[in-house]
């Protein structure tokens, strides 16, 4: 009987042992290092942050502003975007339209689309005044770029990341112009603010003007840069309007239109299944038919919940967040695809 007991106490201990030691190993790739709570690279985007919402106005009509407030918000510079985590566990991208100065203070702005996903509804319904809110650390692909002059193009919510750059333009003494178009000027946020530029800004409402005159775009000289931020098709008018392409910084709100897509087969190695990918359906979609637990939230390649390791097979990436060293061995299964007839994923 005592032996039994000793045996099941060893036993017992062992196991403990195992899971602490696996607990750690997660908390630390690099054990035994210590695990690091920041990486030395600056904040993890993949790190949730709370904050608590300050304020709630409404600056143009269907047009929601929030300011939040945490004493361990990271810096950030202008284009700069965070995921926001609603209530529902729903991950949604909104770009940060405050003042990068006002340490411990985010603030964004949150257009109601009523035949949308559902993300700006509910943060309409359910993002109150005095309510505490999850995101992940600011991303930034839409950087400023130190330049003689600027062209700024919005439509709509689109100024919303444009907003910090006349600023951070202004303070460095850039000669620039502001092209603001959308559908009136009731929809249109922020108008007030942009009146202190003067002449620098050209408010367009749609019902008052029709579409945007983009003269000013094709005027932008050698060294000047152009930003735009707003619906695909003034992104495409911007583009074409402008004398050098390159010369041209987009921001989206949507992924870039797809090529066009041919079907697949996916293996799911770990699982031991295989499934096939319709050309007119997502990989996501596709998996979720033999594992329906597969997390994922924005289906448009911007949130990162639906990144899984690629073991084999070449990937068309489309998605606008994973880094060129995230690519070589992982992908978003909402929106990119297989490059061949094949690919082989860790699920």
């Amino acid at each position: 009987m005592r032996r039994a007991l000793a045996v099941t106490a060893v036993a017992g201990a062992a196991w403990a042992a195992k899971r602490a030691l696996g607990r750690r190993i997660g908390k630390s790739p690099l054990w035994p290092l210590p695990a690091l709570d920041t990486p030395v690279s600056g904040y993890s985007p993949r790190r949730a942050l709370r904050t608590l919402i300050v304020s709630r106005t409404q600056p143009a009509e269907g047009v929601l502003r929030l300011v939040l407030e945490s004493p361990e918000l990271p810096t950030w510079t202008p284009g700069a975007h965070v995921d926001i985590t609603l209530p529902s566990g729903l991950v949604r991208q909104y770009s940060l339209c405050g003042d990068p100065a006002d340490e411990g203070t985010y603030t964004i702005a949150i257009r109601l689309i009523e035949d949308g996903r559902g993300g700006s509804r509910e943060a309409h319904a359910q993002l109150v005044e005095g309510a505490e809110l999850e995101l992940r650390p600011p991303r930034n692909r839409f950087e400023l770029v130190p330049a003689p002059s600027y062209v700024f193009v919005a439509g709509g919510i689109g100024i919303t990341p444009i907003l910090p750059m006349l600023r951070a333009a202004t303070a460095a003494g850039a000669d620039w112009t502001l092209l603001y178009g959308g559908r009136s000027r009731a929809s249109m946020p922020f108008l007030a603010e942009l009146a202190g530029y003067g002449d620098r800004v050209r408010v367009l409402p749609e019902d008052e003007v029709g579409l945007p005159d983009l003269a000013a775009v094709g005027a932008a000289g050698h060294g000047a840069l152009v930003y735009c931020c707003g619906p695909e098709p003034l992104m495409r008018a911007v583009t074409a309007a402008a004398p050098d392409p390159a010369q041209v910084r987009l921001e989206r709100f949507a992924p870039s239109e797809p090529g066009p897509s041919a079907p697949f087969t996916v293996e799911l190695r770990r699982s031991g299944r295989t499934v096939e990918v319709g050309a007119q359906e997502s990989t996501l979609a596709a998996v979720r038919r033999e594992l329906p637990d597969t997390p994922y939230s924005c289906e448009q390649g911007f949130c990162g919940t639906c990144q899984h390791r690629v073991v084999a097979g070449e990937v068309d990436h489309r998605d606008e967040l994973l880094t060129d060293l995230e690519r070589e061995d992982s992908m978003l299964l909402c929106v990119s695809r297989a490059k061949g007839d094949r690919l082989v994923l860790d699920l």
